[in-house]
């Protein structure tokens, strides 16, 4: 699947990341949030539990489940 990129400025320099599958719009339910394109068109594995460089935990299920995978709160309170 590929997917694009979307972040936002958070705490502490931190950012939050959501994805969406490759050409989608970003969900109503996050448009409200000051949202900028990060990365177009990255290919996330069949496979993928997890997307390192977004902090994005279970993307595939995520996107499954609500047409978007975003970063896990507890990522952010990570040092």
């Amino acid at each position: 699947m590929r997917v694009d990129i979307y972040r936002r400025a958070e705490q502490a320099g931190h950012f939050s990341y959501l994805a969406v599958p490759e050409g989608k719009m970003i969900p109503e339910e996050v448009v409200n949030t000051d949202w900028e394109l990060s990365d177009r068109c990255v290919d996330v594995d069949d496979g993928a539990t997890h997307l390192a460089d977004f902090a994005i935990d279970a993307p595939l299920e995520q996107i499954s489940a609500k047409g978007y995978a975003i970063t896990s709160v507890r990522e952010l309170d990570k040092p």
